[in-house]
């Protein structure tokens, strides 16, 4: 009996490890071709570990500050806009504390400026002796002129004097029935008041008398220490009643602030509550209290103006009567941007002490 051969494509056994399932023809062509390696991933970013710091320039933080600023002033003043009355009333009462100080100051002014009209009152008569020629009463005349004492001088003739008198005084044919004239040569001596005193005055008057050529000296020392006492008194009067009209302006403004202060509590604690400071929260509180001094400022100005229209015709009739060229006057321009400003700082400062003494005291729990 013959014996069967193992059949070489069935029974024949296989030196490839089984893997299940036949490799298809495309797997058995590319036997020979070698696998791509897979790609490493990518190393992540090495996190950073605390806070991040970020610098801020010095341009940002000014254009910050001023934005601010600029934001606190126009929110401030739409406040008190849409509160017109409240307002108004306030600038009345701030106007009429303004005004009154700015009136003593305006009469104060006109008159020293009505003094130095006067001064011609206070002249001093220097009488000549009857053999003092013209010529040397003009070399006298030339050289008290140059005098830092002596603002002007005036030389009166024996026959200008006469003129005078036969004019005056209505006894014309009594001075021509005169065989002499009797009037000596006069100089009119005007002092310099408002840089002079009753010793510069009376070193003057002893000057005088000790030119051999003056028989006599007349001053009239009571008027000029009248004019300088009244110039006196005004200026305390203005400064006296211009302070306190002043600190009843930073009272009226510092109560107004607190009760604006008092108002914004809730909204001044969330602010603190984020990080705003002191200064940050009182910026729109002091432009309220320079839009207080500022408007109070313009309306003295309106008050003013109507009290100097209602007066100036009056004093004007009163000039025209003692024949003056005197008229009344006012601030002017700049003296008007001064008043408001000056107002303006006072409302300012006001509201500074305000804020600072209140806002202090809301703190975050």
């Amino acid at each position: 009996m013959k014996s069967k051969r193992p059949s070489v494509t069935g029974n024949r056994p296989s030196t490839r490890p089984s893997t299940g399932a036949r490799p298809s023809t495309g797997a058995s062509r590319g036997a020979s071709v070698t696998r791509r390696p897979e790609r490493a991933p990518a190393p992540e970013p090495a996190r950073q570990q605390g806070a991040v710091q970020s610098k801020i320039r010095l341009a940002d933080k000014f254009e910050a500050y001023f934005a601010h600023h600029s934001t606190s002033a126009i929110d401030s003043l739409v406040r008190l806009l849409e509160s017109p009355f409240q307002s108004l009333m306030t600038w009345l009462v701030i106007a009429i504390a303004v005004a009154i100080p700015a009136a003593l100051y305006i009469g104060f002014a006109n008159l020293q400026h009505l003094g130095e009209t006067w001064e011609g009152s206070s002249q001093v008569s220097v009488f000549l002796r009857p053999e003092t020629t013209d010529a040397r009463a003009e070399e006298m005349r030339t050289k008290l002129a140059t005098r830092a004492d002596i603002a002007k001088v005036i030389y009166v003739s024996p026959a200008q004097g006469l003129e005078e008198f036969k004019a005056q005084s209505g006894l014309g044919e009594v001075v021509d029935s005169l065989e002499k004239n009797p009037l000596p040569g006069t100089l009119l001596v005007t002092p310099r008041l408002q840089n002079g005193s009753d010793a510069a005055i009376t070193s003057l008057e002893q000057s005088l008398l000790a030119d051999p050529a003056v028989a006599d000296v007349r001053l009239d020392m009571q008027w000029v220490k009248r004019l300088q006492q009244l110039m006196v008194l005004g200026k305390k009067m203005v400064f006296g009643l211009g302070g306190l009209l002043a600190l009843g302006v930073l009272l009226v403004i510092g109560n107004t602030i607190r009760l604006a202060i008092e108002n914004r509590r809730d909204e001044i604690l969330v602010v603190k509550l984020v990080g705003g400071t002191d200064s940050y929260v009182a910026r729109p509180f002091l432009y309220t209290g320079l839009w207080y001094g500022i408007g109070g400022g313009l309306l003295a100005l309106v008050i003013l103006g109507i009290g100097f229209f209602w007066v100036s015709s009056t004093v004007n009739q009163l000039a025209a009567l003692y024949q003056s060229n005197f008229r009344l006057q006012g601030l002017g321009f700049f003296g008007s941007m001064q008043l408001v400003l000056l107002a303006g700082l006072t409302g300012w400062v006001g509201a500074w002490i305000a804020v600072f003494k209140h806002l202090i005291q809301i703190q975050p729990r």
